[in-house]
């Protein structure tokens, strides 16, 4: 699902929302999601899941088309564990 399909989703959902508002609404929320991932913060949505950083190690790495070394800088990544209730959607047998 691309975000504008999730908007799309939101406003047929609701339909006292315009589009432009459930526009509005995935933005604020991805905005403070990315906020809070960029302080260093946890962000838990029950049910679904978690975000978080972990940091990544610096290291040699091979450039792929000339095959040559070159030293990778340490990084700050994101990262996303899910939740129990969508682990158990997901694999729910049918």
């Amino acid at each position: 699902m691309t975000r504008s399909e999730l908007v799309a989703q939101i406003a047929q959902k609701n339909p006292h929302l315009k589009l432009r508002e459930a526009e509005r609404i995935v933005g604020i929320i991805f905005e403070e999601i990315s906020a809070a991932l960029a302080r260093g913060d946890r962000v838990e949505l029950r049910g679904f899941g978690t975000f978080a950083t972990r940091e990544r190690k610096p290291r040699k790495g091979r450039n792929p088309k000339t095959g040559a070394a070159v030293q990778v800088v340490a990084k700050t990544v994101p990262f996303f564990r899910t939740g129990k209730m969508l682990n158990m959607r997901l694999n729910q047998e049918s």
